[in-house]
């Protein structure tokens, strides 16, 4: 998946960088009892870990045309304020051998905007090499759990009255584990029954939650791999 990476070297006298020295005095003012406040936080938290009912592998999909290697590592997919709907997609990789979580999985993910376009659609204007737009990679914690913001991609045409429904693209690597290619689909999507490359597993429900902020769409999408 990696593609060669360009050595890179610090400046001749660069300096460590400085520590911000101990808490000192500030210690018993950050650790005081925090005044009474209204609570306007919009946090998801992490659900627990269990393993899936059905230990089966995965299934795979299509590549599709529009994958780029070496997406930067990051945990928000869109770029600052991309327009469409917010959505978040949470899960966990687990190996189906032993049906526990698989730490350092790294999850290539890419999807079209809002308006069904990849940034490297059109032969004629293709991205700069260090511009990705709509791609992340992602690493998987010690309990094989990963997250990330982004928006519910849009459909777009393939041919004469042929559409792709909304789908979010992986890659999914983990030591000792075969190298998964799937999609995630969205359950409700008026496509979903014509599409050609669709499994009725790879479907999953985005749920509305609603935060002090807005309305965001919720996702869950456990990734099982197969041992190599």
């Amino acid at each position: 998946m990696a593609a060669a990476v360009p050595a890179l070297w610090l400046a001749e006298k660069t300096l460590a960088t400085e520590p911000s020295g101990a808490l000192g005095s500030f210690a018993a003012f950050a650790y005081q009892a925090p005044a009474p406040v209204a609570k306007a936080s919009a946090g998801l938290p992490i659900p627990a870990a269990q393993a899936p009912a059905n230990p089966k592998p995965t299934e795979d999909n299509i590549l599709g045309p529009f994958h780029r290697r070496s997406a930067p590592f990051r945990g928000k997919l869109t770029p600052p304020l991309e327009p469409g709907q917010p959505l978040v997609v949470r899960g966990r990789v687990w190996g189906a051998d032993t049906r526990k979580p698989l730490t350092g999985a790294v999850l290539d993910v890419w999807q079209a905007n809002s308006q069904g376009r990849y940034d490297n659609d059109d032969p004629q204007s293709p991205p700069a090499a260090n511009l990705f737009v709509n791609r992340v990679r992602l690493l998987t914690d010690e309990s094989g759990y990963y997250e990330y913001e982004t928006i519910k991609p849009g459909r777009y045409q393939i041919g004469e009255g042929i559409w792709r429904p909304a789908h979010i693209h992986y890659w999914v690597a983990a030591g000792g584990y075969k190298s998964l290619v799937t999609q995630m689909y969205f359950k409700g999507d008026p496509y979903n029954e014509k599409d050609d490359f669709i499994k009725a597993s790879l479907i999953v429900d985005a749920a509305e939650h609603r935060t002090p902020h807005g309305a965001i769409l919720l996702a869950m999408f456990d990734i099982v791999l197969a041992k190599a």
